[in-house]
């Protein structure tokens, strides 16, 4: 049966069909009510009210409200579809719909501004410099990855101790390898002789490297102690001044002249002239050697810099207890050196690391013509020569040279001895060890020490 939709009058006004059918509008004193029914909807136009209809759905008209079920209000033009019930405004005046979770139509346009709200310019650039940031970040990684040279690796902290305890250790020997020695095995025979032969000296301290240049083989007995260097400083003065000759800094043929301040007693002749006298380098340097002329080496070191020019050279060939304090003579032994670093020195001149070969040969026969010949030299044995310089002050005694065997062997031979003032057996003890050496490097293999004492 068609129930037929109840109609309530209007009051005061004027009721407009909707287009819908059954659809009918209620207007009281220009205010609309809201419905009672779950979905209503209403309208509100030009202070009019219209009644949507239920599209002939068969819904009920309600009397009380005068409103169908599912009507729809529309606010200023805009329309408001809420899923549930809201609070609508109405003349200025909002009510509640009844329906749990309702929100004002104020409230919903309130946070429809804070989406839309626009970017300001710090807000732009701080997002901006974030990207840049980031970007960066990337870019400098993959370039890292990338690029083998800026590759780290890390090492551990107690690899880092290890590598610090074993380079510790090495440095008894293995600094040689980069100032010109290439040490292999220790010789532990001569090593022996040696010991016995200084226990049998009591009161004397010798200072001992030898090394074979063919092999490596070496031996070293306080090798990296520190000794006077007396006139073995003048084997480095030697090295440096064909290495500015060399260089260009200085002629062969070039005149030096004598100055007051440059005279020197102890060992030479050039003392003995007067202040003006002219020498040729060549000839300066040679009596330095040869006679060890104190006077000579003091005109070198004036015509090179002075001592702590010479000093940093010594410095760069790896060489740092030799170094030049006084001029000479220094009997008081102030100008020091080691065992090792001459024969370091020593073995840097042998491979012309430090000098041309032309002036290494001149070098090297200068010092084969050495006069002293007392100490390294008595221990050899006929065949054998020596290039070298000798060193005696009232502390010490000592013989550096470059020997070459019958045999074809080279060596470099380093003695040294503290002692006290002037005491002879300095010398003998030096003789024994070069008769020890040589014969021990004159075997083809290493057995047994020789000791046999020299006559």
């Amino acid at each position: 049966m068609l129930v037929t939709p109840l109609q309530s009058p209007p009051k005061s006004g004027k009721s407009r069909a909707s287009g819908f059918p059954g659809a009918r509008t209620f207007q009281d004193s220009g205010k609309s009510r809201a419905s009672g029914f779950p979905g209503a909807r209403t309208f509100q136009d030009s202070g009019k009210s219209r009644a949507s209809g239920s599209q002939g759905r068969g819904e009920s008209f309600s009397p009380t409200t005068g409103v169908f079920p599912g009507a729809r209000r529309q606010v200023a033009g805009r329309i408001n579809l809420p899923a549930t019930g809201s609070t609508f405004q109405d003349s200025g005046k909002s009510r509640a719909s009844g329906f749990p979770g309702a929100r004002t139509f104020q409230d919903r346009r309130s946070e429809h501004h804070k989406r839309s709200r626009p970017i300001t310019p710090v807000l732009y650039g701080l997002r901006l410099l974030i990207l840049g940031v980031g970007i960066g970040t990337l870019t400098g990684t993959l370039l890292s990855v990338l690029d083998p040279t800026s590759r780290i690796t890390s090492v551990s902290s107690g690899t880092v101790t290890v590598q610090k305890m074993q380079q510790k250790q090495a440095n008894t020997v293995e600094v040689h390898r980069s100032i010109g020695l290439k040490l292999g095995q220790e010789i532990v025979p001569l090593k022996a002789a040696v010991r016995q032969l200084a226990a049998k000296n009591a009161g004397l301290m010798p200072g001992v490297f030898f090394v074979d240049l063919d092999t490596g083989a070496y031996m070293e007995l306080n090798g990296g102690s520190t000794f006077a260097a007396a006139s073995m400083i003048k084997f480095p003065v030697l090295v440096a001044f064909f290495q500015d000759v060399d260089a260009g800094k200085i002629r062969l043929n070039e005149m030096l002249t004598l100055k007051q301040e440059m005279i020197g007693g102890g060992s030479g002749d050039i003392q003995y002239k007067p202040p003006g006298t002219k020498f040729t380098a060549l000839e300066t340097a040679t009596k330095m050697i040869t006679i060890s002329d104190n006077t000579a080496t003091n005109m070198l070191i004036a015509r090179m810099g002075g001592a702590a020019a010479l000093n940093e050279r010594f410095r760069s060939w790896g060489l740092h207890v030799t170094q030049l304090r006084n001029s000479l003579p220094d009997l008081s032994g102030n100008n020091t050196t080691s065992p090792r670093e001459l024969a370091s020195l020593m073995a840097l001149v042998n491979q012309g690391g430090l000098t041309s070969l032309t002036s290494r040969d001149r070098l090297l026969d200068i010092m084969r013509r050495t006069t002293i010949d007392s100490l390294l030299p008595r221990g050899l044995e006929k065949g054998a020569t020596i290039a070298h310089k000798t060193g005696d002050i009232a502390s010490l005694v000592g013989d550096i040279g470059l020997i070459d065997m019958p045999s074809g062997k080279r060596y470099i031979a380093v003695a040294m001895v503290k002692r006290p003032s002037n005491d002879m057996r300095a010398q003998e003890l030096i003789r024994q060890v070069s008769h020890a050496a040589y014969q021990q490097f004159n075997q083809l293999f290493y057995s047994s020490p020789l000791t046999r004492p020299l006559r």
